[in-house]
């Protein structure tokens, strides 16, 4: 297993938090839209992946990717999570005929609750930006390496577009920030450190799926353990 690590931000992540998570990606058109985008780039990662069998959603939020999960018929779901209160509130918001096919499972991306090779693909969307240690992104691409068999879809954010360009503005002027102010929990990750760390982990890259490209920051890569 790999080591004990926390992140800062994880810990907020009560019962309030968890609800506000799940109406943030449903307020407005602009979220919708957005949410839309990430379904229709996780849609086809898992066809880059071979339409993997048994997936593990980790971080599954408030699962608001289990309906695209479920869409593949007979496909073993495990929607993982470090906050107790994330898990509840996706079984209660998704719909009940999706939230029955899921498997539960309180854990730590660090230190993933279950043995080696256990499932086919790990699908991480929205963990790894927050990660800024280079040494806790290695802990974890390893520990996704033990436990899939397979493949991996993870999302972050990269450089080389628009928006990241303008981020490294905002960050600027934070440094000189009081300290209450210039706490970071998202980091923009060059992709070139990004996609060695990926090959050191033992991974090849597939593929890469761009939100917008040369204009958003997120990207999705398929990752392959042959």
């Amino acid at each position: 297993m790999g080591p004990s690590i926390k992140l800062k931000f994880s810990e907020k992540y009560d019962q309030q938090h968890a609800t506000e998570y799940l109406l943030k990606h449903q307020d407005g058109l602009t979220r919708r839209v957005s949410h839309a985008r990430d379904v229709q780039l996780a849609r086809r990662a898992l066809k880059l992946s071979a339409d993997p069998q048994v997936v593990l959603d980790l971080p599954c939020g408030a699962g608001r990717f289990w309906p695209l999960l479920a869409e593949k018929s007979g496909r073993e779901i495990i929607g993982a999570d470090n906050s107790a209160s994330m898990l509840e509130v996706a079984s209660l918001s998704q719909p009940a005929e999706v939230v029955k096919r899921v498997r539960r499972l309180q854990t730590s991306a660090f230190d993933i609750n279950l043995p080696d090779n256990a499932v086919d693909s790990i699908f991480c969307m929205r963990l790894l930006h927050h990660i800024g240690d280079a040494s806790h992104r290695m802990a974890l691409l390893r520990e996704f390496h033990r436990v899939s068999r397979d493949s991996v879809i993870v999302s972050l954010w990269v450089d080389g577009n628009f928006k990241a360009w303008r981020r490294k503005r905002l960050e600027r002027q934070r440094a000189g920030a009081p300290e209450q102010y210039s706490y970071q929990n998202r980091f923009v990750l060059p992709a070139a450190t990004v996609e060695a760390e990926f090959k050191k982990a033992g991974f090849i890259i597939q593929d890469h799926l761009d939100f917008i490209p040369y204009y958003a920051m997120w990207r999705v890569y398929v990752l392959s353990k042959r």
